[in-house]
């Protein structure tokens, strides 16, 4: 195995959100510079890159949070390549606490060599190919995966949850919006979608109860640059005696480019004892109502 350390770092006070943990978004900005220390090692970097046409770009993304990181933890991400098909490389990154050596959280990533105005797919050439097995290493599947659960075919229970312009200083090397950009945007769209419901701030803070996120199922179709308008409209699939998976797909707002989408599951987190709790009758009868019509297509 050729695990290669990509990022070393700590969680700095401000990155931490209203349930006192890492902020989901400011995870992906590591997976980023993870990410990026992988591109440059495989030369497929935006510098080996350059001249060619060709960039390599997220396509997905799994990712289980396995324990908490707080104000102060100390991490590092280790990764490697878990598979290579054609022109889609997939990296594994695990975040270990460099305190304990735990590893707190796994992600699954899927690349795609591409052309960065049509997303035309390319297959790695020879070079790139004998690269990546160098870096090739065991994964571990979840021995208890949840399957993703199918997705409406139309926008029936949707709600507008996130409206914005993507800024210059959110822009990558590539000129696209960074993995962290898009996190931000539906952490936010998550916030409205549950204060919908009634587990408002006002609601959080007075009965210490807010949401904590274990599973994250991304996918990237398009992207936006700087100066796009982003939209996410947010749904309820799923709701579990303290367990919710919502539904989230942000659009170019001024084409009406799909962008990308986010599966994301998480808790109803009781802040003081860190477990989950049920959510009240009140608000699980207000979220029943919310929930997203059955008839489906595929995620």
């Amino acid at each position: 195995m050729s695990w290669l350390e990509t990022c070393r770092s700590t969680v700095h006070r401000w990155e931490v959100d209203n349930v006192d943990h890492f902020t989901v978004a400011y995870y992906f900005a590591r997976f980023q510079d993870a990410t990026h220390t992988m591109l440059h090692a495989l030369g497929l970097d935006a510098v080996a890159l350059a001249g060619t046409e060709r960039a390599c770009v997220t396509v997905d993304c799994y990712v289980r949070y396995l324990r908490e990181l707080r104000t102060g933890d100390v991490f590092h991400i280790r990764s490697g390549v878990i598979g290579v098909s054609g022109d889609a490389p997939r990296f594994g990154h695990e975040v270990i606490d460099s305190g304990d050596g735990a590893v707190c959280t796994r992600a699954e990533q899927g690349m795609a060599l591409v052309d960065p105005t049509s997303r035309a797919r390319h297959p790695l050439g020879p070079e790139q190919q004998l690269a990546t097995a160098g870096y090739l290493v065991d994964w571990a599947t979840d021995p208890d995966p949840v399957p993703s659960m199918p997705h409406p075919a139309g926008d029936a229970g949707f709600i507008d949850a996130s409206r914005d312009s993507v800024k210059p200083s959110e822009v990558d090397t590539l000129g696209e919006a960074g993995l962290s950009a898009y996190i931000h945007r539906f952490s936010a769209a998550n916030a409205q979608l549950l204060a919908a419901f009634g587990m408002t701030p006002a609601y959080s803070r007075e009965h210490r109860r807010g949401f904590s996120t274990f599973e994250f199922r991304l996918r990237l179709p398009g992207a936006l640059r700087a100066g796009d308008l982003a939209l996410v409209r947010s749904g309820l699939l799923h709701l579990g005696n303290s367990s919710l998976r919502i539904l989230h797909r942000l659009v170019n707002a001024r084409t009406g480019e799909a962008v990308a989408t986010l599966e994301q599951a998480g808790v109803h987190l009781d802040i003081e004892a860190r477990r989950p709790a049920p959510l009240p009758p009140a608000l699980r009868e207000r979220a029943e109502a919310m929930r997203l019509p059955r008839s489906v297509s595929g995620p």
